[in-house]
């Protein structure tokens, strides 16, 4: 399996989209959708922290977590990475897109280019998802990329794996 974090953060290049790292330029075009732990950022000042804490958390060797970029004007359209799991040869894949940029398939490619580098860069066993039983959208997506539920949880939560 390869370590994080590598010498260059890993930039991944899509057909429409591109998975880069997010710059304190980004802050407040993604404010709407900045969170660690579960909190949501409700200031840059805030933005900026959490963005310091993930970055620290790749630099640690425990996650990755890129931003969205369109290709014809480098806009955020959202957020995705891994954020635990590796120390077992997996990782849990999240995703958080604004909503102006619904329904255009921005998240399913960005989700699919996070896949594909998790198997064959990362090179884990397991890739999952966690989200709620009623965050419909996310299901969808999941189910299109692959994903099978694969446990019911607490609190209306559900668990997800990618099936290779």
């Amino acid at each position: 399996m390869l370590k994080l974090p590598l010498r260059e953060f890993p930039i991944i290049p899509g057909k429409r989209i591109t998975l880069r790292e997010i710059q304190p330029t980004d802050l407040l075009d993604i404010l709407d959708i900045s969170y660690y732990d579960g909190q949501k950022a409700s200031t840059v000042e805030q933005a900026a922290a959490m963005q310091n804490l993930i970055q620290q958390n790749y630099h640690e060797g425990s996650s990755v977590h890129w931003g969205i970029a369109l290709n014809d004007s480098n806009i955020l359209a959202g957020t995705c990475g891994y954020y635990r799991g590796f120390e077992k040869e997996a990782g849990e894949l999240g995703c958080i897109l604004l909503p102006q940029f619904y329904g255009k398939g921005f998240m399913t490619e960005a989700m699919n280019l996070a896949i594909e580098y998790g198997k064959n860069t990362l090179r884990l066993k397991r890739i999952w998802a966690e989200t709620s039983n009623s965050n419909q959208a996310a299901i969808n997506l999941l189910n299109r990329l692959g994903f099978k539920k694969t446990a019911d949880l607490e609190e209306d939560e559900v668990i997800y794996d990618y099936v290779y």
